[in-house]
């Protein structure tokens, strides 16, 4: 349902009428009863309407996210009655703002509420960022696909494949160079890629020279069609050194075999400790130190996140001195998902037997150790430009009190890292936002929901558009219900997550401490 408040400052044009959107730089002329390009503005009987409804977030909630739209009392749920709430457990976020492009407004929504006995000010608006990307971690020991090598969607490339991590594979998606830097088609794609991964949907993406792999945040992936269900435990090295004890008595020799490193018991600092016999087992890999071998096999989809289906190709030929027929090993996976039981003939040769009850239990608590696979995507963004104008008359000021913690940055309502130096660079997890919280313009870029929270001291201090500092609850009355020259979308009312600090949390947040002062 839409807000219809009437303004001197309305855009207005009689009904039937194509009225231009100057949200952003495509400008759109939408007919009567359309929306522009972005699916975000739309010309509602001559008025310029926000579709999307503001998103408030209320602190006294519990049990999840019930939705209670604000303006619309043929809601099934408890409609709302027009009460305000005290100021600290309201918070306007970002989601449904609108933007001001370009900046020489002040941004949407400047509010004022009382924390504690603080006078707090929370700019709001919807930034546009060219300057944008998400980065995506795949919880696998699966090999995606060679660093550097492009991702693509649907042919185009939208990313590359980054240095992996600790039982992950990493993506980096997006950027203004694919934006905005190749062609139309992969600006678009681009954009419908970012703008799907960062709303929580599934986008299925191809790796050159690798595999395709679905992701969607907070779900596992999805490798050439095989559902993903659990990250390593840790290389075979570390592997060696959590359970080789479990393994003493029980066997004679165990390979753990991981495409980063391969651990050998026997000859591991974790068999030594604890006094296990030499077994002549000889490894065809690149040595690193006692027990622990790189390069033992090419990455894969296979064994450990190697290309082998068969681990015995891993080996050498038993030394004859030491190695004895009967001897018996266990290779396995850093997953436990696959696992193989041994033991030598008369020539010193594998042969694969049933594995033992015995050990049985060691490869389920391998497993059992293993975390599940999920797929993390973040939100990154450089908040620069002409977003810092919608603030201040002076944007530098911003960027100098957030590096000095005077101000801090919340996307959509859930907290977002700040990186060091130049500019004002956040990250977020897309998981702790309001869902479908991001929009886009086909310029091509995405819009992402921002707020900058500060005392007011601070906020004057900094250059402030003070002329245009509402009350929260004002704004809560509908007082804001025009912003722009549009008409907003409603007003919807969600719960604040447990698991996020509350955007205007002082203690947390540290706006207590004296030598933050203004």
């Amino acid at each position: 349902m839409t807000e219809q408040i009437s303004g001197d400052t309305a855009k207005r044009k009689p009904a039937g009428e194509k009225i231009r959107c100057d949200a952003c730089p495509v400008m759109c002329y939408i007919a009567d009863g359309r929306s522009g390009a972005c699916d975000r503005y739309a010309n509602q009987g001559g008025e310029l309407v926000r579709l999307d409804p503001l998103t408030i977030l209320e602190n006294r909630i519990e049990g999840g996210g019930k939705v209670v739209p604000f303006l619309d009392n043929e809601d099934d749920g408890d409609p709302w009655q027009g009460d305000v709430l005290a100021d600290g457990e309201t918070f306007i976020t970002a989601v449904g703002a609108g933007t001001t492009y370009p900046d020489y407004k002040p941004a949407p929504f400047i509010v004022s509420s009382e924390i504690d006995g603080v006078d707090m000010i929370t700019v709001v608006t919807e930034g546009i960022f060219s300057y944008c990307g998400v980065k995506v971690k795949v919880d696998t020991d699966r090999h995606l696909g060679p660093e550097r090598n492009l991702v693509r969607v649907d042919g185009e490339p939208i990313g590359h494949v980054t240095t992996g991590e600790y039982g992950s594979q990493m993506l980096s998606i997006g950027g203004v160079h694919h934006l905005t830097g190749g062609g139309k088609k992969e600006g678009r794609v681009t954009c419908a890629a970012m703008l799907a991964l960062c709303n929580r949907e599934a986008v299925e993406l191809t790796i050159d020279d690798g595999c395709s792999v679905v992701v969607q945040a907070g779900q596992p992936p999805i490798i050439n069609g095989i559902l993903e269900s659990r990250m390593r435990v840790g290389c075979g090295s570390a592997t060696i050194g959590m359970f080789a004890s479990q393994w003493s008595g029980l066997v004679d020799e165990v390979v753990v075999v991981d495409d980063h490193i391969t651990g050998v018991v026997s000859e591991h600092q974790a068999g030594k400790v604890i006094g296990w016999p030499e077994t002549g087992i000889r490894i065809n890999g690149r040595k690193s130190t006692p027990g622990r071998y790189f390069q033992v096999a090419e990455p894969g989809t296979g064994w450990g996140g190697t290309d082998l289906q068969d681990p015995l190709k891993i080996l050498e030929p038993f030394n004859p001195k030491i190695a004895r027929p009967g001897q018996s090993m266990l290779m396995v996976s850093t997953t436990g998902e696959q696992s193989a039981y041994y033991e030598l003939d008369g020539d010193l040769k594998p042969v694969q037997r049933d594995l033992p009850e015995t050990l049985t239990g060691s490869v389920e608590r391998i497993t059992e150790n293993c975390e599940p696979a999920m797929c993390s995507v973040l939100f990154m963004g450089g908040a620069g430009g002409s977003l810092r104008s919608g603030v201040t008359e002076n944007p530098v000021r911003l960027t100098r009190s957030v590096k000095n913690m005077l101000t801090v940055i919340t996307v959509g309502g859930a907290p977002c890292y700040v990186w060091p130096g130049g500019g004002i660079t956040v990250m977020a997890d897309v998981t702790r936002m309001l869902e479908n919280a991001f929009g886009y313009v086909p310029t091509p870029a995405l819009v992402a929901p921002i707020e900058f929270t500060m005392r007011r001291s601070d906020y004057q201090a900094l250059g402030g558009h003070m002329d245009h500092v509402m009350p929260i609850a004002d704004a809560l009355k509908g007082g804001l219900g025009r912003q722009n020259d549009h008409v907003l979308g409603g007003r919807t009312q969600v719960a604040h997550r447990p698991d996020n600090p509350w955007p205007s949390d002082r203690q947390h947040y540290g706006w207590n401490r004296e030598d933050n002062a203004g």
